[in-house]
């Protein structure tokens, strides 16, 4: 059992306290903490939990100095609004902080010169590595810096790159296949820019598992409550008989469930509706509910944080592909 050693009181913690609580070395406290040298894992354990009970904090300065990093990680994106790079700023920062690794955001606005400067600064700060990511899963061109980098949600052109994406294709098989499970058996596509990655591959994935119950060509538009309502015109003009839409975005979604109740059509008894992405802001305040698919984008930065770390440390990393997830609401389900 670990006891406080006697010290004064208000007095700032050492590492000599921790040493003393733990039964150890200094130099075995310091290697436990800082994760370094050769120990057994119960020692790893027993100093921890020593500097825990005494709320120990280390000097980052010293530990920087001696181990020759920061301890700091740049995250670059073009996310303005944080839709997508704040759910895999919080994974990152789930398995960086771990590593007692703290994150520097930074916004380029899709600004290629804000951007030159944000990486120069980051480089010139001594970041230990950077992820870059941004609104868009289509890829972009890699950065330039002598540091490890991770490219995650947004792929680099370089194959040599790592990054971390997601199986947009595999969404839309899942969406799909839902809907040929719960009886629908004449369903159209309705997704974003056809010049978007995301979009022909949410596109080409429903088609494949939809088969003869695909009534067209997938529809192109926008990522937009507007185009979901224009493309329930076209449909309706087109196939009366339609009974499920599959949507590339919810933000879609929404506008065909808005436009199909203003046609006296019910979601889902007459038209079943899913949606991509489950943003909460759009697949919640949805009417109905939409069922959709979730991205796992905390997932996804946790395994980017993850490939950072050990390229960080030198070890490989190879880029890897997050499988999202369906999640089942009342645009299929009924209430």
């Amino acid at each position: 059992m670990l006891e406080r050693p006697g010290r004064l009181s208000g007095a700032p913690v050492r590492i000599t306290d921790v040493a003393a609580l733990a039964g150890v070395s200094i130099g075995t406290a310091s290697k436990a903490l800082n994760d370094t040298g050769q120990l057994r894992e119960e020692t790893r354990a027993r100093v921890r939990a020593a500097a825990a009970k005494l709320g120990f904090v280390g000097d980052a300065r010293a530990r920087a100095l001696s181990s020759g990093r920061t301890y700091t990680v740049g995250m670059v994106t073009t996310d303005s609004f944080g839709r997508f790079s704040l759910p895999v700023l919080l994974g990152a920062e789930d398995v960086l902080s771990a590593g007692q690794m703290a994150v520097l955001l930074c916004d380029t606005r899709d600004d290629h010169v804000r951007e030159a400067h944000y990486l120069r600064s980051l480089v010139a700060r001594g970041v230990d590595g950077v992820i870059v990511t941004g609104r868009s899963a289509d890829a972009r061109p890699p950065i330039d810096v002598d540091i490890p980098v991770v490219y995650a949600f947004t792929p680099s052109t370089d194959d040599a790159d790592v990054s971390i994406t997601l199986d947009d294709a595999l969404g839309a098989q899942l969406v799909a296949a839902h809907l040929r499970t719960i009886g629908r058996r004449r369903v159209a596509v309705v997704t974003g820019p056809a010049r978007h990655r995301s979009a022909t591959s949410r596109a080409a994935g429903a088609s494949e598992v939809l088969g003869s119950a695909l009534v067209g060509p997938a529809l192109f538009g926008e990522w937009s409550e507007r185009w979901g309502r224009q493309a329930v015109d076209v449909l309706v003009r087109g196939d009366d008989t339609i009974d499920a839409v599959v949507c590339g975005s919810d933000q879609i979604a929404r506008g065909v469930c808005d436009r199909l109740r203003e046609l006296g059509r019910s979601v889902p008894d007459d038209v079943a509706v899913t949606g991509f992405d489950d943003w909460d802001v759009m697949a919640l305040a949805s009417r109905p509910p939409l069922t959709t698919v979730d991205l796992r984008l905390e997932e996804l930065g946790r395994v980017a944080g993850r490939a950072l770390l050990d390229l960080i440390e030198g070890s490989a990393a190879q880029s890897a592909v997050v499988a999202p997830s369906l999640v089942l609401r009342e645009s299929t389900l009924g209430a």
